[in-house]
């Protein structure tokens, strides 16, 4: 009886080692050979750009390991929202990987705030030479500092500014009410240009702009699309007054569990998933534009960006001094 009772405690204790290490949540350091699962969540719909690069990046993993490591990507929020996800990344919870915005790291490395300065990149070439660039690059990695690691950055396309009411000119803004993320900078930027910010969560927007309770919100033509957003905003201003990039990133722990060859594989796949989203951003984008004009919105491109400029210098003076290396560098690209 007592030999019976010992071989049935030994071969439990066996179980609960093989499914520790099988598991995505253990932050133990994964033998050569073991099983791992990596629960990587998206905010945005199936289809949407940035998920697409998440699913490349999954699928040239498990390409790569032959099934050993296996990302589980999870789309349309159903891990949580964007905020949700990076706290639990950050944390290590029961999210080990996510993708996000980098204006929903600046409260993790302030040098994330860089991308919230106005009419920062001059266009998508300059804005990809620095993050393709050392500088950019170490803005990723000083994310470790956080608890995470930065694996890629991915497109998101210019933000500008779209409205219920008449928006063909800088002057048109002054005294609407426009939705924004919470940043600073950017609440500064829009009372700078003579609006008036109003912060509220993304899902809100559709309602509030039906309702008249905001005027008008700011965003890519992408989000503007796919969030129906033009269905009730008609007017279309191209200013681009922002280029913030997304981040693919995963939770430090989990990271190190892996072994360099791993760790290799990993980051091989997260850099080379980035022309995956680059090309399916630039088709998204044009169907888009495309739906977003049919509908009968009026879009007016700003082709001499001076004025708006000059409009939030005050911001930048105040705001840039923290950045003024990364600054004084993006100027030398082209």
């Amino acid at each position: 009886m007592k030999k019976s009772l010992s071989v049935l405690i030994i071969s439990l204790l066996s179980a609960a080692l093989l499914t520790g290490c099988s598991s995505g949540a253990s932050k133990e350091k994964a033998s050569e050979g073991a099983k791992v699962t990596i629960r990587l969540a998206e905010a945005h719909p199936a289809d949407y750009p940035t998920t697409l690069g998440d699913k490349k990046f999954a699928e040239l993993v498990k390409e790569a390991t032959k099934g050993r490591i296996n990302v589980e990507v999870y789309p349309g929020g159903t891990l949580g929202d964007e905020n949700s996800a990076v706290s639990q990344v950050q944390t290590g919870g029961t999210v080990d990987m996510t993708r996000v915005s980098s204006a929903t790291l600046t409260s993790f490395n302030s040098q994330m705030g860089l991308f919230a300065l106005p009419y920062l990149f001059t266009d998508s070439s300059q804005e990809w030479a620095f993050l393709n660039s050392d500088k950019g690059q170490k803005l990723l990695k000083d994310l470790q500092t956080s608890n995470m690691m930065g694996l890629a950055y991915y497109e998101s396309g210019a933000r500008s500014f779209y409205s219920s009411k008449p928006l063909t000119k800088l002057s048109d803004l002054k005294g609407q009410k426009i939705r924004v993320q919470q940043s600073a900078i950017t609440l500064e930027m829009v009372t700078a240009l003579g609006a008036n910010p109003i912060v509220m969560p993304y899902g809100d927007v559709f309602g509030a702009l039906q309702t008249g309770t905001i005027d008008a919100a700011e965003n890519n033509a992408p989000s503007f699309e796919s969030a129906n957003h033009y269905t009730v905003a008609k007017n279309y201003l191209l200013d681009g007054h922002q280029r913030v990039p997304e981040v693919l990133l995963m939770n430090l722990a989990m990271w190190n569990k892996f072994s360099p060859a791993d760790q290799k594989i990993i980051q091989d796949a997260a850099t080379a998933s980035v022309a995956t989203e680059k090309e399916e951003w630039a088709k998204y984008e044009e169907k888009s534009n495309a739906k977003i004009k049919a509908s009968g919105v009026t879009i007016t491109p700003v082709d001499n960006v001076a004025e708006w400029q000059e409009a939030v210098k005050p911001v930048i003076e105040k705001n840039g001094a923290q950045f003024k290396d990364l600054i004084d560098y993006i100027h030398t690209l082209k």
